[in-house]
């Protein structure tokens, strides 16, 4: 997927559509139609029809004819001016990118919209994210591509020399975004036999090299020397061995700690002993959506060479039953030192990002963020639309909350109280890996606290990275989530 700039008009772009932004409210929308019309007089008959009225997100297409350098015109629209915002521009371009697919255009124009609440970079942004995100597939296994349809796979902005600037440092901006969550949505809807431990690992070494990275791969060996007893005890009823990737880029002063980053790794999850119902496991290819995530971020940060230290860290195993499988009961040492009695199998992404997080210490971090498909709780409690956010530090978490504003990724704060502690206080170990059905999601978090000596916010994302159904520039099944909103945060550090 490319991007580029087009100074001109309409009527000068080429492309094989192009898209103009009509407002709704009455004097707006007939000014915006006239200007269209004067420019192309082909269009007059859709304008006298009235099929068209400017409502938010609904689309029409026009034939320009030769008064355009390109063969269609499509008029997308924006709703009532004053209600235009970031993300509303961002689903009306995603839906005219939608139409321009469906007439088979592969190359799609955008004139830049007038919207005066709006800055040119966060317009231009909007429209590039939105217009190319909604275009994601994942095809790589469909032999017969022809039933698929066509996809829009280039977008061009056109605007005035006076934007110019500051309209292509947005559209570099987006097209690394797009970049990274399009790698994240990739990882996230492969199948397991494609990322597994070892796989993940070299996909996150070749991002690191395309973008500018360091990763480190620990091998099994080297995880059993640090005493990772959380991410070894899920291992053991595997076939395939773990890994342990800690990836760095290191763009802000020597002295700056870094923030650190840390994803659930499960690259697959059977809920291993305490197995899953067969119905939907397929989904759990995705559980590695925080690996993903996070690997996604690394790639968008290194190639907008942020000047920010940022570490992050993927524990990565499958969970499988097997003789050799751990069972409710076992009790496992972490690499702190402290006890989980095993209560489910299937609770065992906090067991490996415990490990993870202890590691996590060692950077003497500004502050840790984890990302992890970690609770069916949190699905039920907040749905698809907004992420679980809970944490000590406040600061990061206001941080994040500002992001999710401006991204449309949205996080809800789930409260910590040690009341909740009692659930998952065990007879035999420090704490127990599961404290039943109530406040699940809650209980979760607080397992990780154990297991944190620094400013810490952990984002469960399991109802937001794995959509049951397409959204207006977000597809079925993995979303990328977290990456937008990750890199809007420490843009803006």
């Amino acid at each position: 997927m490319t991007a580029t700039i087009h100074i001109g008009t309409m009527a000068t772009a080429k492309a094989d559509a192009i898209v103009v932004f009509v407002p709704q409210e009455e004097k707006a929308f007939k000014a915006t139609m006239k200007d269209i019309e004067s420019s192309v007089p082909h269009v007059g008959p859709l304008v006298a029809s009235g099929d068209f009225k400017g409502k938010k997100n609904s689309t029409v297409v026009a034939y320009g004819g030769s008064s355009m350098a390109s063969p269609r015109l499509i008029l997308a629209g924006l709703g009532n001016s004053a209600e235009v915002t970031v993300e509303s521009l961002r689903r009306s371009a995603a839906a005219a990118a939608k139409r321009a697919a469906s007439v088979e255009a592969t190359t799609c124009a955008f004139v830049l919209p007038s919207v005066e609440s709006l800055s040119v970079g966060d317009r231009a942004q909007a429209i590039v994210e939105a217009a190319l995100l909604s275009q994601y597939r994942f095809d790589k296994y469909r032999t017969v591509r022809e039933s698929l349809g066509t996809l829009v796979s280039k977008v061009i902005l056109v605007t005035d020399k006076a934007s110019q600037k500051d309209a292509k440092a947005a559209l570099d901006t987006a097209l690394a975004i797009v970049e990274g969550t399009t790698l994240a949505r990739d990882l996230a809807n492969a199948p397991n036999n494609e990322i597994y431990p070892e796989s993940l690992a070299k996909r996150a070494l070749d991002a690191g090299k395309k973008s500018g990275f360091k990763v480190t791969v620990l091998d099994k060996r080297r995880i059993e020397a640090l005493k990772m007893g959380g991410l070894l005890g899920v291992n053991k009823g595997s076939a395939r061995p773990p890994v342990f990737i800690e990836m760095s880029y290191m763009g802000g002063k020597k002295t700056d700690k870094p923030v650190v980053l840390v994803g659930k790794g499960v690259t697959f999850d059977t809920g291993g002993i305490s197995i899953k119902p067969s119905a939907g496991m397929s989904d759990m290819k995705g559980d590695m959506h925080g690996a993903a995530s996070v690997i996604g971020t690394m790639y968008t940060v290194a190639k907008l060479k942020l000047p920010i230290n940022l570490v992050a860290l993927v524990p990565a195993t499958d969970n499988m039953p097997s003789g050799t499988a751990i069972v409710p009961g076992d009790i496992l040492t972490f690499m702190n030192g402290k006890t989980a009695e095993i209560d489910n199998t299937d609770a065992e992404g906090r067991l490996i990002l415990a490990d993870a997080l202890c590691y996590a210490d060692r950077f003497k971090p500004k502050t840790v963020i984890d990302l992890a498909t970690l609770t069916g709780a949190i699905v039920i409690a907040l749905g698809s639309v907004t992420t679980g956010m809970m944490g000590t530090d406040n600061e990061t978490m206001s941080k994040l909350r500002a992001a999710s504003e401006r991204t449309s990724e949205y996080v809800c704060e789930l409260p910590l109280h040690e009341e909740y502690e009692e659930q998952i206080s065990s007879d035999y170990a420090d704490i127990k890996n599961s404290g039943g059905r109530m406040a699940g999601s809650i209980t979760a978090g607080l397992f990780l606290k154990h297991f944190v000596t620094y400013p810490w916010v952990h984002l469960d994302i399991a109802g937001t990275a794995l959509l049951p159904k397409p959204t207006a520039y977000h597809p079925k099944g993995g979303s990328g989530v977290g990456v937008r909103l990750l890199v809007d945060m420490l843009r803006n550090w």
